[in-house]
């Protein structure tokens, strides 16, 4: 049930196995002329459906009913994720989201997956560098029932030796099915967090095998202790709404007080991007790869949206720049980003696998090519209002599905308090063309981290020789090689 959701943090760094979450739609891309103002109302029109109330221990609840349908979506998310982990306690909180569904008070063992399961509810969990969050979708003559459930297991968890045991044994056959057994992955999502060393972000958010193995109920309810608590979430609920939702919440939450030690706060981080480069060989590896890394911001500086547009424009939509140069005698077989932000870091990849005739040394070439001319020619006005309004259709396809919508509600930045919907579109629509080419100068094109990724010695050989032949017989000789 979880196990994409542990890499999410791990795999994004910009390994292996990841797909671009981001894509734009041909009526968008071809547009001559995008009226953003138009595009950008329903974001507003719904954020002033939205009620908002703050418990007196601190809970943040956001309520948005919506016309039709008979269902509910919850969101709850914790302030608390791999950043917060303490020296010894790698992966706390990815085993901890494990552990909620295991069992509380008054829903002991499998009672909550059974429960929700009968009423056909829809739910699941993810942990990131920054963040735990619990969702699910259920009818809304259950929401009631679901509140009770949800305050049990978040206030009041059973944490038994044999339920730890038990998600031990699940977190460390993820670890080894989507990480170890995995061409690649260790080595390079090991050689990536050693860029941030000395910071909160400098170990994978699923942990250490030491450490996983280590952990007691003890360890663990002390980690809830502190980290879980109510002035730590958000909670939002959408869909057909019951008129007693805002008394269920308060008398499912009220009573839970909060801690007297203050919440831990944390600093953006800032990076010299500097050249560096590593090499990893894999006995496993079926063809040579190229991973590239950038430091980036945080979500919360003040040029995360300027950088969140550049990334779409050279990785991440369709008709980026790195997808468009593979459309016409491409010199690479695969590339995929997908961008890494965290509250308060960002790192943006990109993961190349080339064409039997071209070395990665040729492919790390264009990239650069690439980045030299954004930053010392920008991009035209018209392809930014292009930008912004793929950014908007992927905002409002996400404001369309309740769960997602929910989701987003409570995962909003503390400067976007008063504004969950709006205010990163605010950030994104003030971006200017003289923006694009200052972030992509100060953040693209001073050095990057270049990771060669290897297969075996017969392997690297074989494509050496294909690299010298002509290039008609390689077009033919590929895909049997391949």
């Amino acid at each position: 049930m979880k196990m994409d959701f542990a890499l999410r943090g791990d795999v994004s760094v910009g390994l292996l196995l990841v797909i671009s979450l981001l894509a734009s739609t041909a009526k968008l891309s071809q547009a001559t002329e995008v009226d953003l103002e138009l595009l950008s109302s329903p974001l507003y029109e719904l954020e002033q459906k939205i009620s908002y109330h703050t418990l007196d221990n601190g809970l943040q609840l956001r309520l948005l009913a919506l016309d039709g349908g008979e269902a509910v979506s919850v969101a709850s998310q914790f302030s608390v994720g791999s950043r917060d982990e303490k020296l010894g306690e790698t992966g706390y909180a990815h085993l901890f989201e494990h552990m909620l569904f295991k069992g509380s008070q008054n829903a002991p063992g499998d009672s909550y997956a059974q429960t929700m399961s009968s009423l056909s509810g829809q739910f699941n969990a993810s942990t990131f560098f920054d963040y735990t969050n619990y969702y699910l979708t259920i009818p809304s003559d259950a929401l009631e029932l679901a509140l009770w459930l949800e305050a049990d297991r978040f206030i009041r968890p059973a944490l038994t030796t044999a339920t730890v045991q038990n998600q031990q044994a699940t977190v460390l056959e993820e670890m080894a099915t989507s990480i170890d057994n995995q061409p690649y992955v260790r080595q390079a999502m090991e050689f990536l967090l050693q860029q941030a060393q000395g910071t909160p972000y400098q170990h994978a958010v699923i942990g250490s095998k030491k450490d996983i193995n280590n952990a007691t109920p003890e360890s663990l309810t002390a980690f809830h202790h502190q980290h879980y608590r109510p002035d730590a979430m958000q909670l939002s609920i959408v869909g057909a709404l019951p008129a007693d939702t805002e008394r269920w919440v308060e008398t499912q939450f009220k009573e839970w007080q909060r801690p007297s030690q203050a919440k831990v706060t944390h600093h953006a981080i800032s990076f010299d991007n500097k050249p560096v480069r590593g090499e990893i060989v894999d006995s496993r590896g079926p063809w040579p790869a190229l991973l590239l890394a950038w430091h980036t911001v945080g979500q919360s500086h003040k040029d995360a949206a300027a950088i969140t547009l550049l990334e779409a424009y050279l990785f991440q939509n369709r008709n980026s720049l790195i997808k468009q140069s593979g459309l016409s005698d491409p010199e690479q077989l695969l590339t995929y980003s997908i961008p890494l932000s965290m509250e308060h870091m960002g790192v943006a990849n990109l993961v190349m696998v080339p064409r039997a005739n071209i070395s990665l040394d040729k492919l790390s070439q264009g990239v650069e090519s690439m980045l030299d001319e954004v930053a010392q020619h920008g991009i035209s006005h018209k392809t930014l209002t292009r930008l912004k309004a793929q950014w908007l259709n992927v905002k409002l396809r996400q404001i369309d599905s309740p769960s997602l919508l929910a989701r987003s509600l409570s995962a909003t930045l503390p400067q976007d308090r008063d504004a969950p919907l709006t205010g990163q579109w605010i950030r994104i629509e003030q971006v200017t063309t003289q923006d694009i080419r200052r972030v992509a100068t100060q953040y693209f094109n001073q050095g990057y981290v270049r990771v060669d990724l290897l297969p075996p010695w017969y392997i690297r050989w074989g494509k050496t020789i294909l690299e010298w032949l002509p290039k008609g017989l390689i077009d033919s000789l590929e895909d049997k090689v391949l």
